[in-house]
């Protein structure tokens, strides 16, 4: 038996991040009372693991790009049992809505296939959501994110052999010019403190084994459950109009009667 008819929203952070990241919209949703928990995903978080030369200052960088990963073999399904274990505790207390940001929204999807039983809403705030056959054909819509030629130039070469991409964000603290390109990608609306405090946050590795055709909407599963795209009309680093394709594509892959998306924002 339900406890009480307030949602707990459970949330999923994106790439290179962790729970940390949600720690400003937990404490506003607190003040309305709402109850949240945001998750670390596995490999990410404290107590993950992440390399020690990342850390360091000055940073080596030889050293940095031969640590072990915390993600090497983290698959979509380990973050899908993750999550499922925390549905499963949370659920006994009241409704759960599933909330993921940018590269989270692959969980999100996949755990929504699995479970929608345990779901009661699944919210995509500007999160890559995936409709058949979108994982292997090329999208037909002009990215122009910002954050692509941003990430290239702090990638550590020399970590695919463990199968993950290894991002340096400390390195932006010491160039200025790599710092502005950063935040006009990532965070272009927030003050150089708070970036600087989002770059120690954010975590060097994530595995792109996540991106794979369990992340991929499935009508008989993912479409049982309402969902809501939060549309970001001035995000750069997955821009409007790919935030507008996904909508169109969940659309027009919706089986009729099926809980159709519920664009917002603007």
């Amino acid at each position: 038996m339900r406890t009480t008819a307030l949602p707990t929203f459970v949330f999923v952070h994106g790439g290179s991040s962790n729970a940390r990241a949600w720690g400003p919209l937990q404490n506003e949703l607190a003040l309305h009372g709402h109850r949240s928990y945001a998750v670390d995903l596995p490999g990410h978080g404290d107590r993950a693991g992440q390399p020690a030369a990342y850390y360091r200052q000055p940073q080596d960088l030889t050293a940095l790009a031969a640590a072990p990963s915390s993600m090497r073999g983290i698959t979509l399904r380990d973050n899908v049992r993750h999550v499922v274990d925390v549905l499963h505790r949370l659920a006994p207390s009241g409704p759960v809505v599933l909330v993921g940001n940018s590269f989270g929204g692959l969980t999100v999807t996949a755990v929504a296939n699995a479970v929608p039983e345990l779901l009661d809403r699944t919210v995509y705030l500007s999160a890559v959501c995936l409709s058949d056959p979108m994982v292997t054909e090329e999208w037909d819509v002009l990215d122009d994110n910002l954050l692509d030629a941003a990430a290239a130039r702090i990638t550590v070469p020399d970590t695919a052999a463990q199968g993950v991409v290894r991002l340096n964000w400390r390195a932006a603290h010491t160039d200025p010019v790599l710092f502005a390109q950063l935040k006009g990608a990532v965070m272009a609306d927030s003050s150089d403190h708070q970036f600087r405090v989002l770059l120690d946050s954010m975590d060097p590795d994530e595995n792109s084994a996540v991106l794979e055709e369990g992340a991929v909407a499935r009508a008989a599963r993912w479409g049982t459950v309402p969902h809501t795209f939060v549309r970001l009309g001035e995000e750069l680093s997955i821009p409007p109009a790919v935030q507008d394709y996904m909508i169109r594509e969940w659309i027009t892959s919706a089986p009729a009667g099926a809980s159709g998306p519920e664009p917002t924002g603007g």
